[in-house]
């Protein structure tokens, strides 16, 4: 399990696009964002590495929660 805390977080569309660019790294991840505290939490047997960095690349980088 990985909790992130995503500052550029801001929206629903910001939210679907973090869903999106974790499941582009492992497509059977289980994502749960909640916006209002700006964090997400990944259960996935993907290197969180690669997540974060994928994350990154996309616009919204993320630092452990």
């Amino acid at each position: 399990m990985l909790k992130l805390n995503v500052p550029d977080m801001t929206c629903g569309h910001c939210a679907s696009t973090v869903t999106k660019v974790v499941k582009s790294v492992d497509a059977g991840a289980e994502v749960t964002i909640d916006l209002p505290a700006q964090t997400v939490t990944i259960a996935s047997a993907a290197d969180a590495a690669k997540i974060t960095a994928a994350m990154d690349a996309a616009g919204y980088p993320a630092k452990a929660a």
